[in-house]
């Protein structure tokens, strides 16, 4: 760690900053970013890394390379218009070590918004919350990556390595973004995602597919039903063998360390579903958009052998075969644990400490996340810690303010002693 006369430092200037933070934050969330719609936050995210003095890269993630790659989920959108945006800071003596400050930029639909208490764009601060889709998940980081980098200059002191600061679509969806950046080259001795982690270190995560199953049916008039096949009354055939599968992945948790406590780690989500064309036509067919989960150390095309399979067998378990297909379209992600004694944990353990005046904690969680890329495929040690947040992907989405205050400084002391600090000129 720095000394304590710096850390005192930069403490201070995150304090002298903060309403400055929640008025970026605030701005960020009324922007809405919802999948393929994410320039215009994309736009004052480059705005204020070049106002940091940072060299920008903007590209559009999408490329053969990507397709390529096994991490890779199939994209349902154009991503010629989606980018990425990273600031780049290289010292004048890049002597210390680097890191990646990384965040995705992308939200989640609002849902029906009379079903929020005030607008899911309008984030209003009340009773110590920030609210608004996004908010937690997680503008409200990727604001403190910039401002707990900005700590270090007005708190007069100057980094000695180098620092990414990444800004990255596609997270809540295929993870492509975060991938898009690793395969453009940015690589650094650690990573630090602010998620909504309840002040916590994420220790293992799950993987996730998303997938479209169609079942197909034989359209008839509904008087004479009997000669039809319903391709909705068989999608619950579906589904229920599904969770036949759900319930035994979960009794496997015990295979996988740091799953074993969680009372269901694997959780099959049917996100969507249409079907038929006309109310007095027999459906022909039902289509379902499907997310399940996968423990880390599960191949990808291992958990999807095992899905076409319960695929098929359930068109067969009626008393009229029908035909059911699935579709991968979105994620195709592995899960990845962190393991424990790194470095970089080591110091984020005294950067807590310091910010927050207790102990930093770890936790296992069933939800995707981004870590999976730098951590499986570049052996980076990836740590996803942020802000306490609730109602992330539902109603009334909130962050806590102070956590987002004591995260930003746990994020700017780390950086100043991963990196190194010296006297600013």
């Amino acid at each position: 760690m720095i000394s304590e006369a710096m850390t005192q430092q930069i403490l201070d200037a995150v304090d002298a900053a903060f309403d400055e933070q929640l008025a970026a934050t605030a701005e960020l969330v009324a922007t809405p970013s919802l999948r393929a719609g994410e320039e215009a936050a994309q736009d004052l995210i480059e705005e204020r890394l070049r106002g940091l003095g940072l060299d920008v890269d903007r590209w559009s993630i999408g490329s053969p390379e990507l397709e390529a790659h096994p991490g890779y989920g199939p994209a349902t959108v154009d991503y010629g218009t989606m980018t990425n945006v990273v600031g780049t800071a290289i010292p004048a003596q890049d002597t210390g070590r680097s890191v990646i400050l990384n965040g995705h930029i992308d939200v989640v639909p609002e849902g029906p918004e009379a079903q929020w208490a005030r607008s899911p764009w309008d984030a209003e601060i009340h009773d110590g919350w920030m609210y608004g889709r996004g908010a937690g998940d997680m503008k409200a980081g990727l604001i403190a990556n910039l401002f707990a980098f900005d700590a270090i200059r007005r708190a007069g002191l100057a980094l000695t390595g180098r620092v990414h600061i990444q800004s990255v679509v596609e997270e809540e969806c295929t993870g492509n973004g975060s991938l898009a950046a690793l395969l453009r080259g940015y690589r650094a001795d650690a990573v630090i995602i602010p998620e909504p982690e309840e002040d916590a270190l994420v220790r293992a995560n799950v993987g996730v597919i998303w997938f479209t199953v169609r079942v197909s049916g034989q359209p008839t008039h509904p008087r004479e039903m009997e000669t039809g096949f319903n391709a909705i009354d068989a999608a619950y055939q579906v589904i229920s063998e599904l969770r036949v599968l759900e319930e035994r992945w979960n009794q496997e948790k015990d295979q996988y360390p740091y799953f074993e406590d969680l009372a269901h780690p694997i959780n099959l989500n049917i996100g969507g579903i249409q079907g038929g064309d006309w109310p007095s036509s027999v459906p022909a067919w039902c289509e379902m958009r499907v997310r399940v989960a996968l423990y880390p150390g599960v191949s990808a095309d291992s958990a999807w052998a095992q899905i076409e399979a319960c695929l098929a067998a359930a068109g067969t378990r009626g008393a009229v075969p029908f035909d059911v297909v699935g579709t991968r379209d979105g994620f195709y992600a592995e899960g990845y644990v962190l393991e424990p004694g790194s470095d970089a944990e080591l110091l984020l353990e005294e950067t807590h400490r310091a910010a927050f005046g207790r102990e930093l904690t770890s936790f296992t969680t069933p939800g995707y996340l981004d870590g999976r890329v730098f951590v499986g495929y570049a052996d980076i040690p990836t740590l996803v810690y942020g802000p306490v947040s609730e109602n992330i992907h539902g109603f009334d989405e909130r962050v806590s303010v102070e956590s987002v205050r004591n995260c930003t400084k746990s994020i700017a002391l780390f950086l100043a002693s991963w990196c190194g600090v010296t006297a600013a000129d």
